[in-house]
């Protein structure tokens, strides 16, 4: 394994030769298509600093801002996306929805493809990145994003409104949460969703509020897979004990699915601890009633559960489900929880899956090439515990 010092010295040559390719760019204004993008902070939370996204580059950019499409796409390819959009930030209330600057937003995010964009700055962007810097921390639930400046005006111009976002943003009447899942069942995808929660774009007219990007991505994740999970309830249990693995990013992954005709959810993350050279294990777990507790691995919880949620949804099956994800210490820059839903997807979505007959088997191959033991796995998972001793009621019947 590469140490942590090694690796942040690569991170730091990336960023420096970032910005000496891109200098060029960086200017008191720029215009460019938004994929389309806006990015709401939480620092200061009631108070937070918001506005759009926009690159020096015209056309269809859409894949700037859309991990739906950044599988099989390397580090290089996706930070490079990231960096190239220059993020300009005004303040506001979270209250201040009305306020033109953020309608300005709010029609920009309804557009369904990349949209011509102006903005001004009162100086050149700062050259910083939450990537790189030593005043930052990591954020583990959204993308990095590249230099951020202080906005002076914003103009968006050739957007193309996509009519179902628009009934939902004119509807003060749906929850919130009934929205998230419309514009869900309408196509809309998840990317595009959490922009528009975040800009306080849905629910009753009166309760609308700004929500920081990092909480509208799980809150998204959240939402959506909660109404999968209850469509699931009275579907008949999966027939055998499947294994699927998939890894990228320096990510790990077995998704092990149980046959149970009651819902059941584990993730177990395991992520190096440079100091004390081993890893450290974490999980989260619920039954058919959901979760008692905000997760302990945080939206990796939300966003591997839709995942499977509309696996099990389109089988048209019930199932007990346990994850385990092992990060490795390559794994230096992260890059938001789209990576653990994306990833689940692309796994269950187009890998062919090891069938097993017992528990036991599917959890010693899961665990094959996994750097963490088989022991250390089971003893921290409470479905492991719980799974041998549910009866299923088929049971009673035979």
């Amino acid at each position: 394994m590469s140490s942590y010092e090694d690796i942040k010295k690569r991170l730091e040559k990336y960023w420096i030769d970032y910005l000496n390719k891109n200098i060029k760019n960086f200017s008191s204004s720029i215009s460019g298509a938004s994929p389309p993008s806006v990015f709401v902070g939480h620092y200061g939370y009631p108070k937070v600093n918001l506005g759009p996204m926009v690159p020096p580059l015209h056309g269809d950019t859409k894949v700037l801002d859309s991990p739906e499409m950044w599988i099989g796409k390397n580090l290089q390819e996706i930070l490079d996306y990231r960096l190239s959009l220059v993020r300009g930030v005004n303040s506001f209330k979270v209250t201040d929805v009305n306020q033109r600057f953020i309608t300005s937003l709010q029609e920009l995010i309804m557009s369904s493809k990349s949209a011509e964009s102006e903005m001004n700055f009162h100086s050149k962007p700062k050259l910083y990145s939450n990537i790189f810097s030593q005043n930052s921390s990591f954020n583990f639930e959204s993308p990095p994003f590249g230099p951020k400046v202080d906005l002076k005006s914003f103009k968006v111009s050739s957007i193309t409104t996509n009519k179902k976002i628009e009934y939902f943003f004119s509807d003060g009447d749906i929850k919130a949460a009934s929205a998230v899942v419309e514009l869900y069942k309408n196509g809309i995808e998840i990317s595009q969703i959490n922009k528009i929660l975040s800009l306080g774009m849905l629910g009753k007219k009166k309760n609308r509020k700004l929500v920081p990007t990092r909480w509208s991505i799980s809150a998204t994740d959240d939402i959506i897979s909660s109404y999968l999970i209850k469509e699931l309830e009275h579907n008949p249990s999966i027939d055998s004990f499947t294994v699927l693995k998939y890894n990228h990013f320096s990510n790990y992954y077995s998704v092990i699915l149980l046959p149970s005709e009651v819902w059941n959810f584990e993730m177990v993350e395991a992520w190096y601890d440079d100091t004390n050279k081993k890893f450290v294990l974490e999980s989260d777990f619920e039954d058919a009633n959901g979760l008692d507790h905000y997760p302990k691995i945080a939206g990796a919880y939300f966003a591997a559960r839709l995942a499977i949620g509309e696996y099990l949804s389109r089988m048209k099956k019930n199932a007990a489900v346990l994850i385990f994800r092992e990060i490795h210490p390559d794994y230096i820059i992260p890059l938001g929880v789209w990576q653990i839903r994306e990833g689940i997807r692309e796994v269950l979505r187009s890998r062919s899956a090891e069938i097993f007959d017992d528990f036991q088997s599917a959890l010693m191959y899961s665990c094959k090439d996994l750097k963490v033991s088989i022991s250390d796995w089971i003893n921290k998972s409470k479905l492991y515990k719980n799974y041998g001793q549910q009866l299923r009621i088929s049971q009673f019947f035979k």
